[in-house]
């Protein structure tokens, strides 16, 4: 898979009006609806309890508009391996990244849960290569403006939410080159 190769992902998906994209996390959740019709991205973070009401929301107006929404959720422990160490970490460091990790990859199964249990259309769907030019491989503000034409600040947990929005609908990927 060549850099921001992400064939197949979303490509063979039926007709999709609405993607809203989430980068699960304990404290911050990047949250991204893609308005499919129009290639609209709105990025924002939001704390758990307010990421369920939100979910809520956005079903109640996919309905009231006929439109189809699915959730795509990252889901960390479809990778292979999960190795954040570095070579300096103390066990210490490594136990406390290893129980990070694993709550994030809770509170996705459990985002999973609320999908079922609102009867929301959703799909877990394994982290994205990491080959931006951003700090350890993550996407930057730039490079995602460049092929989805948002504007104003973003961070991290949204750019990585709109990231999965983006290529869940099966839109491509485009590359400056440095």
């Amino acid at each position: 898979m060549g850099k921001g190769d992400y064939r197949g992902i979303g490509a063979a998906k039926a007709h999709l009006d609405t993607v809203i994209g989430i980068d699960p996390d304990v404290d911050r959740n990047g949250v991204a609806l893609l308005d499919c019709n129009t290639r609209t991205l709105s990025i924002t973070i939001l704390s758990f309890p307010d990421l369920l009401d939100y979910l809520q929301y956005e079903k109640r107006r996919a309905e009231t508009q006929g439109r189809n929404l699915i959730v795509a959720v990252e889901a960390g422990w479809m990778n292979q391996g999960n190795w954040h160490l570095k070579f300096r970490d103390s066990r210490n460091v490594a136990v406390a990244k290893g129980v990070h990790q694993g709550r994030n990859e809770q509170v996705s199964r459990i985002i999973g849960q609320m999908c079922e249990r609102y009867q929301l259309r959703y799909e877990f769907i394994k982290p994205l290569r990491k080959c931006w030019h951003g700090e350890n491989g993550k996407i930057t503000h730039d490079e995602l403006a460049y092929f989805t034409g948002i504007v104003g600040r973003t961070n991290q947990e949204g750019r990585d939410a709109a990231l999965i929005a983006w290529i869940y609908a099966g839109y491509p990927v485009r590359v400056k080159s440095v």
